[in-house]
């Protein structure tokens, strides 16, 4: 087989390590330059390079479908509670408002310690409903004997 005189330049590190390579597997630098060559100019390097990217961007893809889903969720979750709270909630009069903030911000910095204690226990709301309710099992919704199948109900007991 006729070969190429080729004069290269390399880092001084990467030389070191190459005498190192060569003379632990018993072969010339010739030999493991040859080789790495092939290796990065071979197809199957280029597949295999391919493949690995292509499963990175899948995962990153499940990742950011979980992400897209979880936000979801989170803003269906505050149009939902503050639609019900705008719905429910009676105006405060004229002499109770400064009473109401108070318990207002009574209550803020109890919902902040709640909220605290349940992100240090290191679980996520959504993820544990979406444990308890997978979103695509139609047979999710829970159905009692009082309530059938397909049946609706405007009762807020039921």
């Amino acid at each position: 087989m006729s070969r190429t005189r080729l004069n290269i330049f390399i880092e001084p590190d990467h030389a070191k390590r190459l005498d190192q390579l060569a003379a632990h597997k018993g072969v010339s630098k010739s030999a493991v330059i040859a080789a790495a060559l092939a290796s990065f100019l071979s197809p199957d390097a280029a597949d295999q390079r391919e493949a690995a990217m292509g499963k990175r961007l899948d995962r990153l893809s499940r990742q950011f479908d979980r992400l897209e889903r979880d936000q979801g969720i989170l803003i269906e979750t505050v149009a939902l509670y503050i639609r019900y709270f705008l719905t429910v909630s009676l105006p405060v009069p004229e002499g109770q408002q400064d009473a109401a903030r108070a318990q207002g911000r009574a209550r803020y910095a109890q919902f902040v310690e709640q909220l605290a204690r349940h992100i240090q226990r290191g679980r996520s709301l959504v993820r544990e409903v979406h444990e308890e309710v997978p979103p695509d099992d139609p047979t999710s919704q829970a159905t009692t004997p009082e309530h059938k199948e397909g049946e609706v109900t405007n009762d807020p007991q039921a």
